[in-house]
């Protein structure tokens, strides 16, 4: 053989290894590439498409929606003061969807119950607290023993108190769960014009961080209370950002407090908040829910007076915002039932809560506080407990 040919075979051996090791290479790149996406998508999102063809599929998961059924059945059993039952959300699954609304009011005309309740009002987005769960909160501010039970007790008697009550609530309805609560009042109303002659303190940082610090400890959530005085909310809300930017911080109003619209010092009188007020909050948490993807929030609004919250049916909860009229009146149960018919019942809005004074609503004529028995059988039954 003449060293011309050799040298050819030697050449064509050497492609062929080349070709070879190229062949391998690819392999062995897509082997890799398969393995990858198996580990990144999970198995079965390759499979082979047309002529054979590998097609990479990533899953899409669709995001969790609200159980309109359930929400429904539980809000006629809290405007029936009823225990919800998962009967009735079957009752009215069963029901096309077109007739769901024409379903819940035969269930309300049957009961003999004002059309008032359940309000007629927007779904909450998926993950809202009502009417799923009731709210039992602590509250107060820890620099004054007499606005309530967390400036009162040491931290550790509050979360033993706070814990027992949650127990009673879960006991008293154990078809809904409890979600224990701090409610500090992070803005609250002075006697003295300071030095901005707006009538309020603000707390510093080091006081919310400790109530948020409780909030966690009872594996709860944390009520930021605003008393404006002579501010607005327009002024205050925004300072709270960095804590109601939180999935676990939730906002209270105090129209008690706002005096504004009479430009008297907070006492004198007793303020008011107009629904523009209350939608301005709720917009405003709307907007912080959206902007850093959070669940549903809620406002909570006192009120013990008509005049407290004029202009009440103008009040638009929002899918991202629930709101809650909270009955915050003391007296004996007669009387603060009286008061709860008259501004809250009369007066719908979305969700109703009340409050519980230790002290005051055992003040003489009253010979009890409210038991969870007696505040259940109140209509529409509270999803929202405050102890002061």
């Amino acid at each position: 053989m003449s060293a011309q040919s050799r040298n050819s075979r030697i050449t064509h051996s050497s492609t062929r290894a080349s070709r070879f090791s190229q062949t391998v290479n690819i392999v062995s790149v897509c082997i890799a590439t398969a393995l990858v996406v198996w580990m990144v998508f999970g198995a079965g999102v390759i499979s082979t498409g047309d002529f054979g063809v590998n097609k990479i599929t990533k899953k899409i998961t669709p995001p969790p929606v609200l159980n309109k059924f359930a929400y429904d059945a539980r809000m006629l059993a809290l405007a029936r003061s009823k225990p919800y039952t998962p009967f009735s959300a079957v009752q009215i699954q069963a029901t096309s969807t077109t007739k769901i609304k024409k379903t819940v009011e035969t269930l309300v005309s049957s009961s003999n119950l004002s059309k008032l309740w359940p309000v007629k009002t927007t779904y909450p987005n998926y993950g809202a607290i009502f009417p799923f769960s009731r709210v039992v909160a602590y509250y107060g501010n820890f620099y004054s023993t007499k606005m309530g039970v967390l400036g009162e007790y040491p931290r550790e008697e509050v979360i033993e108190k706070l814990e027992k009550e949650v127990t009673a609530w879960h006991n008293a309805d154990p078809t809904t769960s409890v979600i224990p609560a701090i409610d500090y009042i992070v803005v609250t109303a002075q006697a003295n014009a300071g030095k901005d002659g707006k009538y309020r303190l603000r707390m510093p940082d080091s006081q919310i961080d400790k109530a948020l610090s409780m909030a966690k400890e009872v594996h709860g959530i944390l009520i930021l209370d605003v008393q404006v005085g002579l501010s607005t909310l327009q002024k205050e809300l925004p300072l709270l950002v960095e804590y109601l930017k939180q999935p676990n911080v939730e906002l209270a109003i105090d129209p008690e407090f706002s005096m504004v619209k009479s430009g008297m010092p907070p006492g004198k009188v007793i303020g008011t908040f107009d629904a523009d007020d209350i939608n301005y909050a709720t917009e405003y948490l709307a907007r912080l829910v959206r902007l850093y993807r959070l669940p549903p929030k809620f406002l909570v609004v006192h009120r013990f007076t008509e005049a407290m919250v004029t202009n009440y049916k103008k009040i638009k909860p929002l899918s991202e915002v629930q709101v809650v009229m909270d009955m915050d009146g003391w007296g004996s149960p007669s009387r603060k039932r009286r008061t709860y018919r008259d501004v809250i019942y009369k007066e719908p809005v979305q969700f109703a809560g009340i409050k519980i004074f230790y002290k005051n609503d055992i003040k003489p004529p009253s010979n009890h506080m409210m038991t969870p028995k007696e505040v259940l059988n109140l209509t529409p039954r509270p999803v929202f407990i405050q102890y002061q």
